[in-house]
């Protein structure tokens, strides 16, 4: 077709309606139609009811849960007319997306725009919608970016829909009159998503992982995330930045409520970077002109290179299963109509090679109404999108886990602890079963205990940032090494002689806990995984008399802080709640640090001596 000079002169040429436009499309051409909630829905339709006129047409696309009947007509043709190829990583196990399995392309988001430009994967015809040209002829591809440019920039022909409800949004997101082929004007509401049914025990896993995210850091966010979760979580952070493959709902009202203003990412400072938006009608108009937003190409977005230059980047993405060596599944919500999540692992290593980068992988303890776990032995059923030596934190209502850095048994260890209670002695038992833990290892009282997130707190001593919380199974080795480091005075005086060993068998009853008989709660400093305990506080519950007996240690060179004082009080606190009536003390004479400590109680002390010993109690319904 002839071109002017002057682009309005060629919009008015190439305007033309979608059955006229799509008469340029031939038998046995590969089409790209435009992603996500950017979907040209007009020529999409018009394609359908045209499909009788096609064979062998390639229809490609990220993976979407469509409107649109075409993937109906693949299988009904046996893709004599249209055969689909869905870019997903996924696992394809919903339904849903496992009957037309046959049709995806695993590739990493970051990938695409190259396949595309090479021409390994030649694009003859692009399907795509945009916003009416400004007045210099540059038209927005809005809230679906990611790809599209790239399969514009490489296609043949591009038809472009126009609408006047697409927004206008800045970045890399402009495609110019002069460089479509055809185009049609439609406007039709762009597609949607409703908000993600609200969990409590999504709220829950929000509330572990919080602690995860100091302020400054940067974000990726999945789709998977509700809103009420990103309240609880972020909603009391402060200058966090964004850099993500999807801007949701949920982030926008973070940007209005000033927790993200973009200002200390450390690359691509003050501006929230996204290829796609999914979401609200107010989400589209909440970008519509935004100057401080930019949308980018996924080969940009997703790339992991980019991605590690953000200060404390941190990706958060939902997994759909995990086995006891940290292999993650994962797929897109079958209820939404939104690409698949393609970018996971570009975000996941991406964030790990960031200077105090997270990778955090969230995901309910069960599934079909609590009748499965999620944590399972192996996935040998399922795909894996994650492989085990890319998984770092791992969060489910019970708990969070770090993985890196970590053995297979502790892997184990640490994955049963955060399991649902009911599965986890059948968990512990595949665990052996597979080599997985020693076979001579016990989980005693923990295979049912439920982690009290209540009870952890970070105090800062001495410009020390401490944090106190409740031990794990998976603490057995840290709280090894602060026996084993303890000198002679501090060991007798803790264990009434001495000692040079600390073995399982010998002090599992210190992290192998119910958190109500019996607790434990210690001191830490250092990050999430890799901590080290600098004080332990137990409390031992006496069945009969409802009394708990109670010890401490701390290590030398944080003594006189007052770190066993706090221990103590927090201890009190929960065995108030947990119905313990009052607490005992045996030390010897000796040890006034511990005699001394226990009159801190707020509480009418007795004191006897008893043998070589003294015996130090008191009542919680008796204060001084």
């Amino acid at each position: 077709m002839p071109k002017t000079e002057y682009w309005a002169d060629n919009y008015v040429e190439k305007l033309t309606s979608a059955e006229k436009a799509l008469q340029n499309i031939k038998p046995g051409q590969r089409v790209f139609i435009g992603s996500s909630c950017g979907e040209p829905q007009h020529l999409v339709k018009e394609l359908s009811n045209v499909a009788v006129k096609f064979t062998d047409l390639e229809i490609v696309r990220l993976l979407c849960i469509e409107r649109g009947p075409l993937t109906m007509i693949a299988n009904r043709s046996h893709s004599r007319q249209f055969n689909i190829r869905s870019f997903y990583l996924g696992s394809g196990y919903p339904e849903k997306i496992n009957r037309d399995k046959r049709f995806t392309t695993p590739i990493n988001l970051s990938q695409i725009p190259h396949l595309f430009k090479s021409r390994m994967m030649p694009i003859n015809a692009a399907l795509i919608q945009a916003s009416p040209p400004d007045d210099f002829g540059w038209m927005s591809l809005g809230v679906s970016v990611d790809i599209t440019l790239a399969a514009c920039e490489s296609a043949d022909i591009v038809i472009c829909q126009t609408n006047s409800n697409m927004p206008r949004v800045l970045g890399r997101s402009f495609i110019h009159v002069n460089d479509v082929d055809h185009i049609v004007e439609h406007d039709e509401a762009l597609l949607t998503i409703q908000p993600l049914p609200e969990l409590e025990t999504a709220n829950t896993i929000a509330r572990h992982i919080s602690r995860l995210i100091v302020d400054g850091s940067t974000l990726q966010a999945s789709l998977g995330l509700t809103n009420g979760a990103l309240m609880i979580c972020l909603s009391e952070k402060n200058d966090l930045g964004i850099h993500s493959q999807y801007l949701s709902d949920g982030l926008m009202k973070l940007f209005s409520m000033g927790v993200i203003t973009n200002k200390k990412k450390g690359f691509n400072n003050g501006k929230l970077v996204a290829g796609s938006a999914v979401g609200s009608n107010l989400l589209y108009e909440f970008i519509n002109d935004n100057p401080s937003i930019e949308f980018q190409p996924s080969d940009y977005v997703n790339n992991p290179s980019i991605i590690a230059r953000h200060n404390a980047m941190v990706s958060l993405n939902s997994a759909m299963a995990i086995d006891l060596t940290g292999q993650v599944a994962a797929d897109a919500l079958p209820y939404n109509n939104y690409t698949g999540i393609n970018g996971l692992l570009d975000f996941t290593r991406g964030a790990a090679m960031s200077k105090e980068g997270k990778s955090i992988l969230m995901l309910t303890s069960t599934s079909d109404n609590g009748r499965k776990s999620r944590i399972v032995p192996n996935l040998y059923d399922i795909a894996v999108v994650v492989p085990r030596g890319d998984v770092q934190f791992v969060a489910t209502e019970y708990g969070v886990v770090n993985l890196f850095g970590k053995t297979l048994q502790e892997r184990a260890m640490a994955l049963i602890s955060i399991a649902h209670p009911d599965f986890r002695d059948e968990l512990f038992s595949k665990a052996k079963e597979l080599d997985l833990i020693d076979i001579n290892r016990k989980l005693q009282q923990a295979i049912k205990g439920v982690y009290p997130l209540k009870h952890e707190e970070t105090i800062t001593i001495k410009n020390i940032s401490i944090l106190f919380r409740p031990v794990k199974p998976i603490d057995e080795r840290g709280v090894q090494e602060h026996y084993y480091t303890m000198n002679r005075g501090d060991i007798v005086s803790r264990f009434f002689h001495e000692k040079k060993s600390f073995v399982h068998d010998q002090i599992y009853t210190t992290f192998e806990i119910d958190y109500i008989n019996d607790l434990t709660i210690v001191a830490t400093i250092g990050e999430l995984g890799f901590e080290k305990i600098i004080a332990v506080g137990e409390y031992f519950k006496n069945s009969i008399t409802n009394m708990a007996e109670i010890a401490f240690s701390v290590s030398k060179e944080y003594q006189g802080m007052g770190i066993a004082q706090l221990l103590q009080k927090k201890l009190a606190e929960a065995a108030g709640e947990n119905g313990v009536i009052g607490f005992v003390a045996y030390t010897s004479p000796e040890n006034r640090g511990m005699i001394k400590l226990f009159h801190k109680l707020p509480y009418r002390i007795t004191s006897k001596k008893e043998d070589a010993m003294i015996i130090l109690s008191c009542l919680f319904s008796e204060p001084k």
